[in-house]
């Protein structure tokens, strides 16, 4: 067969043509509206009337932590906080679709997550005031939780560095030939760290089972979505990677749940990394830190509160008769009375024991610690005016 010039140069053209963003469009999965009610032609996911309100309790559980917490800090009780509050969802939908021995790698918004999994009032204010009954010993600032018990990795400050630990845990996870996999939680704004390429890129190369949640909450700070990137989000920097990907509304718990036990299945049968971006907003300000009237409006807030997670979902299980607001008063003035009580306990605890702060981190104490704890000590007795009086005592006995 002849072919005419022309028919070449059109082969050409084609062959050379560059794309751009618009070439692929990824939708959003949404199937609960505001009101509690379901798009049409959309089902709802496996989910029981018990798996349904233990979900909407320790939504409703970590909103009231949050706003108690928030005050205490206002207070001067409290040095430092972060809140979940607009979020819920994106995080209760994906940790009920987990299993118990699933790793879970957050970033600091995930409450909702330990609480899930057992961890108590006690445990949340021990940790926020870093008392003798802390799990972390008083080492890390608020909000740095972690426990052992819950396969949750504690929480560090760095952004993005739990994401190729993801990565390299599941890959442990695969070797070992466990039917388990790693859930590992980010904002937004840690998909602009390097770690963020380094561990999807790893993950996909090396068919790690893990599953990416992307909390796309609109702002990395005071800095919003549209001057972090010109790309559609994060969902289409999985598809660049290899990694299969979806696209939820953050707010719609079934929507979350649902993609989240699937994310779950793909990362467990076929050994792989899976990525979730969940499309929601951040109600309150970054941190306690924060003020985030100085970067948006009281107009643009109030269209979010609008599709708040924790009012849709109650909505949904009203509209199933599985809940009323009378129960809903109680449940949330149970939360408000427990937390209060448990942070007055906690703030009246002693400090963690002097000595203690070595250990844990090597089988011996290194020379190096052993000096600067030396130094710490001697710091405090040359300024004894400016430490509780036993600073110096607290390990010695």
């Amino acid at each position: 067969m002849v072919v005419k010039k022309t028919d070449r140069v059109a082969q050409h053209n084609v062959a050379t043509a560059f794309m751009d963003g618009s070439a692929v469009t990824i939708p959003t999965l949404s199937i609960l509206q505001a009101d509690g009610t379901l798009l049409a032609g959309t089902a709802i996911p496996a989910m029981d009337r018990a798996l349904a309100e233990k979900i909407y309790s320790d939504m409703v559980y970590t909103r009231s932590l949050d706003e108690r917490m928030v005050g205490a800090q206002r207070q001067g009780r409290l040095s430092f906080y972060l809140t979940c509050t607009g979020e819920e969802a994106s995080v209760a939908g994906t940790i009920a679709a987990f299993n118990a021995d699933d790793m879970v790698m957050g970033q600091y918004r995930e409450q909702v997550a330990l609480r899930f999994r057992g961890f108590t009032t006690a445990q949340f204010m021990n940790q926020l005031f870093s008392n003798n009954q802390d799990l972390g010993k008083g080492r890390q600032m608020p909000v740095h939780y972690g426990s052992r018990a819950l396969n949750f990795m504690t929480i560090s400050s760095p952004l993005a560095t739990q994401i190729p630990q993801a990565a390299g845990y599941a890959y442990g996870q695969k070797l070992a030939g466990k039917k388990a996999c790693t859930l590992c939680y980010f904002g937004e704004g840690a998909a602009s760290e390097g770690d963020f390429h380094a561990g999807l890129n790893m993950a996909a190369v090396l068919k790690c089972p893990v599953v990416f949640v992307a909390r796309n909450n609109g702002y990395a700070i005071s800095t919003p979505a549209a001057e972090q990137f010109a790309g559609d989000g994060i969902a289409p920097r999985g598809l660049a990677y290899g990694i299969k990907t979806i696209r939820v509304d953050g707010n719609d718990i079934l929507a979350v749940y649902a993609a989240a036990v699937e994310a779950r299945k793909i990362a467990v049968e076929e050994q792989a990394p899976v990525l979730i971006e969940t499309m929601s907003y951040r109600l309150g300000a970054h941190s306690t830190s924060d003020d985030p009237s100085g970067y948006r409006s009281a107009e643009e807030e109030e269209i979010w509160r609008q599709k708040d997670p924790i009012i849709r979902m109650k909505n949904w299980l009203i509209k199933q008769k599985w809940w009323d607001e009378a129960r809903d008063e109680t449940l949330r003035s149970g939360f408000r009375s427990e937390i209060l009580d448990e942070l007055k306990l906690a703030e009246k605890r002693p400090k963690p024991l002097l000595n203690d702060i070595i250990g844990d981190v090597y089988k011996t104490p290194p020379t190096h610690l052993q000096e600067q704890l030396a130094d710490l000590k001697a710091h405090i007795a040359k300024y004894p005016d400016k430490y509780p009086k036993d600073s110096l005592t607290h390990g010695e006995g």
